[in-house]
């Protein structure tokens, strides 16, 4: 197979294009060039050259017009018009296209050398193309990879020949011990180095252990940083999102004003893609449907210009997508009637009933316009967002104000996301606060708490704020206050302040946050967890829920009945065990664990469970035949066992408690205080 040219072109060509892209968004969010036209003139001229290189005169030339275009600009002289914009704009998509087009020389003919004439501006165009924000990793991110993985090769060697010698030399040994012994009487200093050749070898066997550990906590360094490269942060999507919007609003002569907003979030790509999407769908509906015409709205008196605002935010285990308007907003009785010409009988929304207004707008074919345009008219666009909703396992949430606008939510569960966070350690807990609701750090003393009718709170810039322990969100029983002092901090959740009782605050991090599964607890404060070094969960607390639990507007998790009772929990899912034993212990009883059902036999017979939680499917043994196993066994036959498993198919239940499982817990169906209350009658 003959080498793609083409293979780093790409990739730098497509970052380039995100960079010019992103530059003329803000050159004409600005109306004037200031210094971001030499950034463009270097980004195209780069281009140009890197095009050249590959033998791609089209692009290069391209390039070159978007440099005779720009460089009256260079000093800042005057702001770029509107047809020089539209004119930079088409040479852009050119350049895209052409980009996304390129194949491998197999694929396709020898690419010419002849160059091409210089594009001529292009007439304006009436909707975006349809592009997506390319998720590029930061160079560090890819060298903290690459040397992640090196130093995991080189213990991975070095642990090879450990293994090697540890066996050979136990080998050695344990032939020289039992060779000694056949002879009575004689050889008793060759018995004593025989026994020190076998303390030589369990501390070879030490070692290798130490070095497992080692590899163990470099495989989770490279898994973090693997993970990291998977997601793209928000703000890639939004110069696509404007360029959508504006590009609209000129083909039906309007005037608007784009906000983008985001705190430092990253998601996985293929979320931010489809959210993209469904977006860019919002934003040309509000510019077609929403906001009006530069004479309409000056006859409402309202500015000339309108506004579409797009944030993305963090809301407990949720990400939203906000797409807001000024518009007039929607007329609901008109889009009733619009659903009625289709066939369909539609009530009519109550006024405030976000979720019935969405419904309606989410049926298929239904459109207030009335012509059709390359914009709107056909119905066809809220498909989208159908589709966006359902791929994402999300819901849409619409609110409009007849004569000031319309406000879109789309929400998502969170799958993956990166946050920046803030680590603090209270008592036995270690838990971590998205840093962007932490709004102060202090220490304080004991006699700086005062009460409050329903709690206890600090005084913050004279303000009273309500103080919670992190103890008392996690349903943990809060021990008596030690002497001395404690760090607290206070968080912004909605509208609202609140103080955690921190204990310690241990630092800043980059965590990689996973939605919890359905094993996970259910309280409203946990937003999801992340795993450190050592592979044990961190539970990162919502803001959100922090401040509804402070101002008594939802309960904290109920603490549990200090049982010390000893549970075992065998699963090969390093992600299930040690959220399992999170709940488990937070419930009052001892976990140990194990990764095989032989581990897990193995650990029953040398211990003394109350109860042991078994999964199903696993390498070897599996649940079933580990049930079957201890029912055998006169020691454990009597031990409570429960089957953890995705399975829910009738005949795996049914040979569950054939073989003598006291429960049987699916996991998409898992009720964690059910489970609970199960274990708590199991073990009374």
């Amino acid at each position: 197979m003959a080498r793609d040219p083409y293979k780093y072109f790409r990739i730098e060509a497509r970052q380039l294009i995100d960079q010019l892209n992103q530059s003329l968004m803000e050159v004409e969010r600005a109306g004037a060039g200031g210094d971001v036209v030499p950034r463009l003139l270097r980004l195209a001229h780069t281009l140009k050259g890197a095009s050249r290189v590959v033998r791609q005169p089209e692009i290069a030339d391209k390039a070159h017009s978007i440099e005779d275009l720009l460089s009256p600009f260079r000093e800042g002289a005057g702001s770029v018009p509107r047809d020089k914009m539209d004119a930079l704009l088409a040479l852009l998509d050119g350049i895209t296209e052409r980009v996304a087009n390129l194949k491998a020389p197999e694929a396709e003919a020898a690419p010419s050398v002849q160059p091409t004439a210089p594009a001529a501006p292009a007439a304006p165009v009436a909707a975006a193309p349809v592009t997506h924000a390319f998720a590029a990793a930061d160079i560090s991110e890819i060298d903290a990879l690459y040397d992640g993985v090196g130093e995991t090769y080189a213990q991975l060697s070095g642990l090879g020949e450990a293994e090697k010698l540890a066996a050979n030399a136990r080998r050695l040994s344990t032939q020289l011990f039992q060779s000694l012994q056949a002879v009575q009487g004689t050889g008793n200093g060759l018995l004593e180095l025989a026994r020190q050749l076998q303390g030589l070898t369990s501390g070879i066997e030490r070692g290798v252990a130490d070095t497992h550990e080692r590899i163990a906590r470099e495989i989770s360094e490279v898994r973090e940083t693997v993970e990291q490269l998977r997601l793209a942060p928000v703000t890639t999507a939004f110069p696509y999102l404007e360029r959508a919007g504006r590009d609209s609003a000129q083909a039906l002569g309007k005037l608007v004003r784009f906000e983008m907003q985001a705190t430092d979030i990253r998601l996985d790509a293929g979320v931010l893609r489809v959210a993209q999407d469904a977006l860019s769908q919002l934003i040309r509906n509000a510019v077609a449907h929403g906001v009006e015409t530069p004479a309409e709205r000056s006859a409402a008196g309202k500015s000339t210009q309108g506004r579409i605002a797009i944030a993305v935010s963090r809301r407990g285990r949720q990400i939203v997508f906000r797409c807001e308007d000024d518009g007039h907003g929607i007329d609901v009785p008109k889009l009733v009637a619009a659903a009625a010409t289709k066939g369909a009988t539609v009530p009519m929304p109550a006024e405030g009933d976000a979720r019935a207004l969405a419904r309606l707008l989410l049926r298929g074919g239904v459109s207030t316009s009335e012509t059709v345009t390359e914009v709107a008219g056909r119905g066809i666009g809220m498909d989208i967002v159908r589709d966006a909703v359902a791929r994402l396992g999300g819901e849409l949430l619409v609110e409009t104000t007849p004569g000031r606008g319309t406000v879109f939510e789309l929400i998502a569960p969170q799958s993956i996301s990166a946050v920046e966070a803030l680590l603090i350690e209270s008592g036995d807990a270690m838990v971590t606060l998205p840093l962007h609701a932490v709004r102060h750090a202090m220490r304080i003393e004991a006699r700086d708490i005062h009460r409050t009718a329903a709690t206890e709170a600090i005084l913050h810039n004279g303000q009273s704020i309500p103080l919670v322990r992190v103890s008392r969100l996690l349903g943990k029983p809060s021990p008596p206050r030690r002497a001395g002092s404690f760090s607290v901090i206070v968080v912004r959740g909605g509208d609202g302040l609140a103080a955690i009782d921190a204990g310690r605050v241990r630092g800043t991090a980059n965590v990689v946050l996973r939605a919890l599964p359905p094993l996970a607890p259910a309280a409203r404060v946990v937003a999801g967890a992340s795993l450190d070094a050592g592979g044990r969960p961190l539970l990162m607390l919502d803001p959100e829920g922090i401040v509804a639990v402070a101002l008594g507007a939802i309960e904290p998790a109920r603490a549990e009945a200090e049982i010390k009772l000893p549970l075992l929990v065998i699963d090969d899912s390093l992600t299930t065990r040690m959220l399992e034993q999170s709940i488990l212990e937070s419930a009052g009883y001892q976990v140990d664990l194990a990764t095989s059902a032989e581990e897990g036999l193995e650990r029953a017979r040398r211990g003394n469970y109350a109860l042991i939680l078994c999964d199903v499917e696993m390498p070897g043994m599996d649940g079933f035949g580990f049930v079957e196993e201890i029912r055998r066994d006169p020691q454990l036959r009597n031990t409570p066992a429960i089957l953890v498993t995705s399975r829910n198919a009738p005949e795996d239940k049914r040979r569950g408690k054939a073989v003598g499982a006291q429960g049987y817990v699916v996991k998409s169906e898992f009720d964690q205080a059910e489970l609970l209350d199960h274990i708590r009658r199991l073990v009374a």
